[in-house]
């Protein structure tokens, strides 16, 4: 791989579950489509699945193996790529620490992400309390109410709000100005996360008299809108997901529970394609969904009709998925790829974080 030629690109996940389609559609085609065109690290974050579960650790590196076979079986080719685990780059947690160092706390609590992450894991955690509060709004603003504060403070008090938490973007920093990445890959909702890692680089050259650090450039990649069975957005907390490799019985299963157009009772009824799910998931799977919302909006086509039809369509593309990851299941070692990928990894991510510890008067 030559970085002389191509740009590059890091980008990771978190090893917290199986993938589902809101995850191959919102970030894993992106990947696939890049790997030709840029020097790509792709790393499964293990250190930064700690940051909100350290209480589910133990889940971490079976996630691990079960994420890079739902990478391969994608598209992504360990060949084009270097795939790595996080927790086996050192350098990642040596550039984070001197960052550490330079990062304002005030810039970390002004990250809305850790404000309104942190409430939400307040209230699950407490979930259930609300019938014992005569069901008001929810348990943080009860609990936070009796303290005479806000449901923020309370949330930030509480021993949810750890400081790995709070420093994750400083993390996620390091891990992409270790590899001089040009590029990030996101959507523009994550622009303010990349602008703090922009601040942090520029700081850091700042303090310490150097252009070490390359302030990277956000790649706006195309993120189709893709809800959940129910109409909200796909997450693995609403329990509306399907699953990148879902078995074809439940597939269907989801399909016939999606939510549909309310208005559209008998089949020959003028249908509005705008908010129903199953319209939703014809732009991504059928060529021809231009035609068949011009169906639906004319009555020419009932839901039941219009979801077997989907069903198919995405059987045929899922069922080759799931014969393809079975395949790799059996052949690829997934230890011996990531350990290659680490080492790809460190020969590079060593040196920056050599020259930082040396830009910061370490060495």
């Amino acid at each position: 791989m030559d970085n002389n030629k191509k740009n590059v690109i890091v980008s990771g996940a978190r090893p917290t579950g199986r993938l589902h389609l809101g995850n191959y559609w919102g970030t894993l085609k992106n990947w696939v489509d890049m790997q030709d065109k840029y020097d790509c690290y792709f790393f499964v974050a293990d250190w930064h699945a700690l940051t909100t579960g350290a209480d589910k650790s133990s889940t971490i590196v079976e996630n691990t193996r079960e994420m890079v076979l739902d990478w391969m079986a994608l598209g992504l080719d360990p060949q084009k790529s270097v795939f790595f685990r996080q927790s086996d780059v050192k350098a990642h947690a040596e550039l984070a620490l001197l960052l550490g160092m330079v990062t304002p706390i005030s810039w970390l609590l002004r990250n809305p992400t850790f404000k309104d992450q942190l409430q939400e894991l307040y209230k699950q955690k407490y979930k259930g309390q609300e019938d014992k509060m005569k069901k008001a709004e929810g348990v943080t603003k009860q609990l936070a109410e009796a303290a005479g504060e806000d449901a923020e403070t309370t949330a930030l008090h509480s021993d949810m709000a750890v400081y790995g938490f709070l420093g994750y973007p400083v993390l996620m920093a390091a891990d992409i100005l270790l590899y001089d990445s040009a590029k990030v890959p996101i959507g523009k909702d994550q622009l303010p996360h990349l602008e703090l890692t922009r601040d942090m680089a520029r700081r850091f050259n700042h303090m310490f008299h150097t252009d070490l650090l390359r302030e990277p450039e956000p790649l706006f990649t195309n993120i189709p809108v893709v809800p959940g069975v129910d109409g909200r957005k796909m997450s693995k907390s609403y329990g509306n997901t399907i699953g990148i490799f879902e078995d074809a019985k439940s597939l269907e299963a989801k399909v016939k529970k999606m939510y549909t157009d309310p208005l559209k009772i008998k089949l020959d009824d003028k249908g509005h394609p705008e908010g129903c799910v199953v319209c939703a998931f014809h732009k991504l799977y059928n060529p021809d969904w231009k035609a068949r919302e011009t169906e639906c909006r004319e009555g020419k086509v009932g839901c039941g009709a219009c979801k077997k039809q989907l069903i198919e369509l995405m059987e045929k593309e899922i069922g080759a998925l799931r014969t393809r990851r079975a395949e790799l299941a059996a052949t690829v070692d997934v230890e011996g790829v990531l350990a290659e990928g680490a080492a790809r990894a460190r020969a590079v991510a060593d040196r920056k974080a050599a020259a930082a510890s040396r830009a910061a008067g370490l060495i």
